[in-house]
């Protein structure tokens, strides 16, 4: 199975992920004229060599109207490049403006204690006029020339991000706009990474634990503590660690990222290496500040389970089934009904409940609340299982999602049976009519 782990030692932003994945590539130069054949409006990228604790790797630049987009706090201490900045418009015409969206990625030891944030260069302040709302955001990623699947990642990772703001500054995703020139850069940042990953096409996706830095940021609008308030709102759920880098590591962008293409977040896999990519920042450290990717091969996938069972003879087939219906709710992986015999050969049925470690407790306590059973047997089990990922299809008859499971050599589609329900419903056709039209 072929699998990428992300190495985020260093943390994580847009250009270090695009140009470490586009180091795995056969063909860099070639991604290179791709992006810049998308027509991202007055985008252009490229790709240059740089090196960091002798360490060789790519810095992916995106240039706006000509010109990288830095802030003037970013200039005066050579941060990232990546920025962008939002107004959440309120009722009437004032503007709430938060801080820099973007990382601040490598604020040296000396500036860690914040200071007053001096004036911005008068060409910037132009931008300040200049705003994107979502809804033209998806406009623009609508208009470009993307395979669908990637238009939908591009979308969802820039919908975390709206959700995020949205969430820390109390005003609804549609009132947030993106200042313009910020705006294009973050938009091909992140139309670049799922584009690499379309093209790498990993089987599962490994990401470590986040390094999200420590301290405080100085940004054109404020201090804010480390991790900024919208990075770690997308980073519920994911294991993170500040270590003693003092400035901001891991950006909303590159947040939003992992969070969208991990499969799961932990310690390098076992594997066999097939080739290896280095995303840099700008800063030096006294550690190499870069985004390590590495693609390589796995084992096909095992894991552990619980089974969790039962035998009652004392409820009907509506009990059972309402039971069992609350134990899927309560995040059973699967549960099964078997008519067994019991004593003096009384009819019963087995209730199984197959669920991860995790779920355990919740399964047992659903268990004894919805089934009249006494006691509950447990046996842990190994299984081998393929790798599962949901691609959603547009058809005329609205979107429709489709399983697609491989590994041990196989691969295998079906379509959900919800999607397939509903347009059998709408169209009046058999379950089999509906597959056969949403195939075509």
């Amino acid at each position: 199975m072929k699998t990428l782990f992300i190495d985020c030692g260093m943390g994580a932003a847009g250009d270090m992920l695009s140009a470490a994945l586009l180091e795995l590539l056969p063909d860099p130069d070639a991604f290179i004229e791709k992006m810049n054949g998308l027509g991202i409006p007055g985008v252009r990228v490229q790709r240059e060599l740089t090196e960091k604790c002798g360490i060789t790797g790519s810095h992916f630049t995106v240039l706006v109207d000509g010109e990288e987009e830095i802030s003037g706090d970013v200039r005066e201490h050579i941060h990232t490049h990546e920025h962008v900045r939002f107004h959440a418009h309120t009722h009437g015409e004032q503007h709430v403006h938060s801080a820099v969206m973007e990382q601040h990625l490598s604020l040296p030891q000396e500036a860690a204690e914040p200071t007053e944030p001096e004036p911005e260069p008068e060409h910037e302040h132009t931008h300040h006029h200049a705003h994107r709302s979502m809804a033209e955001i998806e406009a623009i990623i609508g208009g470009l020339d993307l395979p669908a699947k990637v238009r939908e990642d591009v979308l969802a990772v820039y919908k975390l991000i709206a959700e995020a703001e949205s969430h820390v500054h109390g005003v609804p995703v549609s009132e947030i706009h993106f200042h313009e020139v910020g705006t294009m850069d973050a938009v091909t940042d992140i139309t670049a990474v799922c584009l690499l990953m379309n093209e790498i096409a990993p089987d599962e996706v490994v990401v470590s634990p986040v390094h999200v830095g420590c301290g405080q940021v100085r940004c054109a609008h404020g201090v804010l503590p480390v991790p900024a308030p919208a990075t770690l709102y997308i980073l519920q759920g994911v294991p993170i660690y500040g270590g003693e880098v003092r400035g901001e590591l891991c950006t909303p962008t590159g947040a939003a990222l992992l969070k969208h293409f991990a499969d799961r977040f932990g310690n390098m896999p076992v594997l066999r290496t097939l080739s290896v990519g280095y995303g840099m920042g700008m800063k030096d450290f006294k550690w190499a500040n870069c985004v390590r990717v590495t693609l390589g091969e796995t084992e096909d996938l095992t894991d552990k389970i619980i089974e969790l069972s039962a035998h009652v003879d004392d409820m009907t087939g509506e009990e059972i089934g309402f039971a069992a219906q609350q134990l899927f709710d309560a995040g059973a992986a699967d549960v099964c009904i078997t008519p067994i015999f019991m004593k003096k050969f009384r009819p019963a049925s087995r209730i199984s409940v197959i669920c991860h470690e995790s779920e355990r407790e919740a399964m047992v306590r659903c268990m004894f609340k919805y089934t009249t059973t006494l006691g509950i047997r447990q046996a842990v089990l190994d299984r081998y299982i393929l790798s599962r990922e949901i691609k959603t299809e547009q058809t005329p008859y609205g979107e429709v999602r489709r399983k697609v499971s491989s590994g041990y050599g196989v691969t295998r589609e079906k379509y959900e049976f919800e999607d397939l329900a509903r347009i059998a419903k709408e169209e009046n056709l058999s379950l089999s009519e509906a597959r056969n039209k949403s195939l075509k």
